[in-house]
């Protein structure tokens, strides 16, 4: 499967499942924003646009920014799909955000930052382009505290999905935060179980399947958990993700 095609089809049996990934998805965000979600608000690396979408309804505008015209292309059928009218479409890099200093109310990022090649520039953009007193949400997957289990799942991580950069354990993503100038003002973490056969089929890439289900089959067996519950259960080999939902405050001294 050449790169174009592939990534066309993972972005398929990506939109399929993202908007079944959490069923909270809209209260969550709708609750970690407050008033800043009235205002004009950015979604960094939306991707499919299910947050641009559950977003949209409340806010005065949403500007859906994402580095992929197929995903962009997903999104906008999703919001043309639910009658939504105040959302602009750009495409370009979330670490070199094209937006003015202090342009938007709130700014919201799900289950991007495990892409980023570098975090920290991201967040340090996404506190530029917010106004003081602005709300951050940040939601992604994080990994164990524990280097070397960091490490391993990090490395199955990307043996599934080569755009998967590196997935933060908990206390460096918060850090991240910390080290762009936001206050953290809340965070929530939660595991979702998921199956081996069921997260591998989202990357729709029957060749790197095999190969890393062997191996991870064989980490469970020897008892190495990577840091995410790694098990055989009925012959199934399951895990759990482990999100985490962090709210920020641009501070208005900054």
């Amino acid at each position: 499967m050449d790169a174009h095609r592939s990534i066309r089809a993972q972005v398929q049996t990506f939109d399929s499942w993202v908007e079944r990934a959490d069923e909270q998805v809209a209260g969550r965000f709708r609750a970690a924003l407050g008033g800043a979600g009235q205002g004009n608000v950015l979604d960094v690396a939306c991707g499919p646009g299910v947050v641009t979408a559950a977003i949209a309804a409340g806010a005065a505008s949403v500007t859906a920014f994402d580095a992929t015209e197929p995903m962009l292309e997903k999104a906008r059928a999703r919001c043309a799909k639910a009658g939504l009218v105040n959302i602009n479409f750009r495409c370009g890099d979330a670490e070199n955000l094209p937006f003015e200093d202090a342009q938007f109310d709130g700014v919201v990022t799900r289950l991007a930052v495990h892409h980023f090649a570098d975090p920290q520039r991201a967040f340090n953009e996404m506190f530029r382009v917010l106004h003081r007193g602005g709300t951050a949400v940040v939601v992604d997957v994080v990994s164990s505290e524990d280097a070397n289990e960091s490490s391993l799942q990090n490395a199955i991580e990307s043996l599934r999905d080569p755009s998967h950069v590196r997935m933060l354990p908990a206390s460096e993503l918060d850090a991240c935060l910390v080290g762009a100038r936001f206050q953290v003002i809340e965070n929530t973490t939660w595991d979702k179980k998921r199956e081996f056969e069921e997260w591998m089929g989202i990357v729709n890439d029957p060749a790197r399947a095999e190969p890393l289900r062997t191996i991870v089959r064989a980490l469970a067996e020897a008892g190495r958990t990577a840091g995410m519950g790694l098990s055989i259960q009925s012959g199934k080999i399951v895990f759990f993700h482990r999100w985490r939902l962090v709210q920020a405050i641009r501070p208005l001294a900054h």
